[in-house]
Order: C-alpha cells, then structure tokens, then sequence
C-alpha cells in the first residue's frame, strides 16, 4: 500500500532507530505534496530508507510512529495490537470474576500511540488523542467486538483531540448502547457507578486501582482523610479496609454525590459499614487550614494535574509544595501519607524535591514507606518514558 512520504533530515534519524514513536517538525524535510491531518505516512531516512510508518499531524509532534517497518495500517493490524494488549491483561490477572475493570490500550504503551480504551465489563470507553486514532474509530470498535472484548464502544474524544484539527468529535456509542444508571465497575470486589457520559476522563481512574489496594492494607482502624475524592475510590478502599472514621473531600458537589452513592452502593453489595463516612464539598486548602492538628492518621492527596505543560512546572512545584505541607503539619503524630502527581509534565525528581521541602518546612520526622506509580495495565514503553505520568509516595510521619 502507497502512502504519502515524510523524509527525515540528515542525522534525525536516531530517535526513530531508537524506537522513539514521536517525530517532531524540526526533524523532517519540507513536504512537497499536502499531507492531510490524520492520514497515514511512510517515514523515510535522508537517505530514503523506510524506517517506519505513523499517522501525521499538524504541530510540535508531526508523526506518531505506529511501526518501525513498511507496515499496512489496516483492521488486520489494529487487531494484532488489541491481542498483544488483551493477552497482556490476561497474563496480569486483571480479567477475572471480582474485577472487570482495567486498561486494555495505553497508547505508547501498548504500540497504539494516540489511543487509550478502557474496559468496564461489557463497555469499552475509546478515547483518541491523535487526528489518526479519530479516522481509525470504526475499525477499532469493531474489532473490540469481534474480538469479544466489548459488547458496546462508546467514543469520548471530545477534550483529548488537538482543537486546532477542527475534527468536531462527538460523544457516542459507536457500537451498541448502554443505561448509564447501569454502569457498575467492579474492582477488587468493590463496585462504582462509572459516569463515562460527564464524568473525568473515561469516567474513573483505573491507575489507582493498585495504589488503592494498599490503602486499604493500612486504614484499619484509622481515621482517613480522602482530598480531592472524585469518585470515591480511596475513601470505598478505606472503609474496606476497616477504617474507624473517613472523610471525603472535593470542590465539586457532583465529585461528592458521586462519593456518597459509592459508598452507599458497597453498603448494599459488599456490607460495608458506612455510618463512619461523610463528604463535604469544599476547596481542599480551605478544608486543611480548618481540619484540627491530629484530626486524621491517615491522608490521601490526589490532586488533578497542576501542571499539563512545562511552563506551569514552577506554579504546580509550589502549589504541591503548599499542599504537602498543611497535610505532613496537621496528621495526627505516627500518621500515614499517600501523596501523587499525575502531572506528566512534572518529573518523579520535581515531585520529590516539592514532597522534602513541604516536610522539611514542617521540621517532623517523615520517612518513605512506598515509592508508588500507574499499574502494569498502564505500561510504559522502555523506549518512550515520557508514558510515565504518575507519581506517589507513602510517608510515615512521626
């Protein structure tokens, strides 16, 4: 198959023969024949070597590299990718009778740049960062089906797409349909109402799943403080785990209603005892400046991203800095902080240096318990480290 041509400067091959996915602008040729948003390209060395093909798009990042050879970009090679993932998942335990809910495709990760699909038992939520992965749609879902994967695809690519490709996507099934009052996750034996409809991303966060399991290894017995709740998930886990009292916490009033009926969704299925759980809507530094010193031995800080671009990178230190510290200064003396940056732009080193200075601005004595990150179903690609976006810290605090 003939697709259009994408030459590389001389001497900017060596990312791509590093198995980099991403080719910039300033390392390839001008094209001379108009390449539209989205469509698909042969990759070629100064010398006019095929070293890869990828889909092209307007901007800083000008290829996403789906295969390092002269590779048709077809249902048959969507399909693959899908099996390589999906067997992937199977080898990690993530498909089984107390949990149908997981990652199946992590862009780089999975060799799918620019394509992230979340599995919520018979739904998979398709969601494309890439013009690319938008005109690949169909031929995804369908395979999704055919493979047994998912019953229904719905499509939410509404905020992910780039704004400048003018590709207007809409929120949809594209196969098969759902009732969103139906829309269970079970996770670990716990369930969640997932509102992939309105809510965050494809409607939960599943890179907490793991992170989530050890919280609730330490909540016996404790008093927990879950910041930033969205969903719930933390303060589900905390109460699974035997946790004396729990309080959740977010700005958003949804966030809180979406909390309290999780909560009250494991009463019913899972005998959780919820008489110790309460949620109040409220601006997390305001909550912390009027929580009483050793009020919780156990604090979850989940925040959004404080920074999405490198330019915010000061601004997001500082502001994780600030959180950090009004948390490690009022936990209650031999307390337990879980503390993340989901922020890509912000490296595990930034994160660290911002965590130290909040303690030692505190001047108690804090160790790490755990140095935390996203789950296997949430790879890395070796050659791509760019993929790692999450990260945590477990602190004991004396």
């Amino acid at each position: 198959m003939s697709y259009p041509i994408i030459r590389l400067k001389r001497g900017k091959e060596g990312s791509v023969d590093r198995f980099h996915p991403w080719i910039f602008s300033g390392a390839i040729e001008p094209v001379k024949e108009p390449i539209e948003e989205g469509e698909i390209v042969t990759i070629l060395s100064h010398d006019g070597r095929v070293i890869g093909t990828g889909h092209y798009q307007i901007g800083s990042i000008v290829v996403r590299v789906l295969d390092f050879s002269d590779t048709p970009i077809d249902a048959e090679f969507f399909r693959s990718r899908l099996q390589q993932a999906l067997r992937m998942r199977q080898a990690l335990g993530l498909i089984r009778p107390d949990n149908d809910t997981f990652r199946l495709v992590h862009g780089e990760g999975d060799y799918l740049p620019g394509l992230v699909v979340d599995i919520y038992g018979d739904t998979a939520v398709m969601q494309a960062h890439s013009p690319g992965m938008h005109f690949a749609r169909d031929i995804i879902a369908q395979e999704l089906v055919d493979l047994d994967i998912a019953k229904n695809v719905y499509y939410k690519s509404e905020t992910t797409l780039p704004y400048k490709a003018h590709l207007d996507p809409v929120n949809d099934y594209i196969i098969g349909g759902g009732n969103p009052g139906q829309n269970i996750a079970l996770e670990n034996g716990l369930r969640f109402h997932v509102d992939w409809l309105r809510g965050q991303k494809t409607g939960f966060f599943i890179d907490q799943r793991d992170n989530r399991e050890l919280l609730r290894r330490y909540s016996l017995g404790r008093k927990v403080l879950n910041m930033f709740c969205y969903t719930g998930g933390f303060s589900v886990y905390a109460l699974a785990g035997g946790a004396e009292k729990v309080v959740s916490v977010d700005s958003s009033e949804r966030a809180i209603q979406l909390t309290t009926e999780n909560c009250k969704l494991n009463t019913e299925n899972c005998s959780l005892n919820t008489e110790n759980h309460s949620a109040e809507a409220i601006d997390a530094f305001k909550y912390l400046d009027k929580m009483e010193q050793g009020e919780f031995d156990l604090i979850v800080l989940d925040p959004p991203a404080f920074a999405k671009h490198r330019s915010a990178i000061p601004n997001a230190t500082r502001g994780y800095q600030r959180l950090n510290a009004a948390a490690i200064a009022k936990i209650a003396p031999g307390g337990i902080l879980f503390t993340f940056s989901c922020s890509q732009a912000i490296s595990r080193e930034q994160f660290r240096l911002a965590v130290f200075s909040a303690a030692a601005q505190t001047r108690r004595r804090v160790r790490i318990l755990h140095q935390l990150t996203q789950p296997a179903d949430h790879p890395i690609n070796i050659y791509h480290p760019e993929g790692e976006y999450l990260k945590g810290l477990v602190l004991y605090i004396e």
